[in-house]
């Protein structure tokens, strides 16, 4: 069983979450871009120092821990049975991420941000060339390539599909208002590349 989080890590977490949902307020209020740092700092009673202390950066404030939510889907999609498919295992690993993270209100705030925001469209973009990397070997050997020091192009070119499908079908379900099904979206994406 494993140890429940020491008080100084549930504090943390708790400052985390404080400062994200004074960053939230302040975003929705004046726009992602036009929020400043230390606007979030100074609402949130902190220095300007302990914002980074927290975060790397504001986009990284939105987007989460990129690195950490890639290992999840690389675990996730590890963890499928060997002889599944590389399209299944990929959709099963990403139901994973969406579990985790939630589809709630604050993730149509967040998806209308990357419309609204050029840092944060790259980082999102800067996140997906990291993920080829993690996910590409996975995929490389359920497609039935050789293995190889780097990825296979062919494997990277289907993990950057597969997150193509993903973004697709988020926006499509932003601009439902949250109404469509975003899983259902997915499945439609992947379906086209498929014919």
């Amino acid at each position: 069983m494993a140890e429940p989080p020491s008080l100084r890590e549930r504090t943390r977490r708790a400052v985390r979450a404080e400062i994200t949902e004074t960053a939230m307020r302040l975003f929705a209020e004046n726009g992602f871009d036009a929020t400043t740092v230390d606007q979030i700092a100074t609402s949130s009673g902190i220095s300007r120092r302990s914002f980074f202390h927290y975060f790397g950066s504001k986009e990284d404030l939105v987007l989460g821990d990129t690195e950490a939510l890639g290992e999840t889907v690389r675990a996730a999609l590890e963890a499928r049975p060997a002889e599944e498919p590389a399209w299944a295992a990929i959709r099963a690993a990403f139901l994973a991420l969406h579990a985790e993270k939630g589809m709630e209100t604050d993730g149509l705030t967040v998806a209308r941000m990357y419309h609204e925001a050029p840092s944060l469209r790259a980082r999102h973009l800067e996140k997906h060339l990291r993920w080829q990397v993690l996910l590409a070997p996975d995929i490389q050997r359920r497609l039935g390539l050789p293995d190889s020091a780097t990825p296979d192009p062919r494997a990277r070119a289907f993990v950057a599909a597969a997150l193509a499908c993903l973004d697709a079908a988020v926006d499509a379900w932003c601009e439902s208002d949250g109404a469509a099904d975003p899983v259902q979206l997915f499945d439609d994406a992947v379906a086209a590349l498929r014919a």
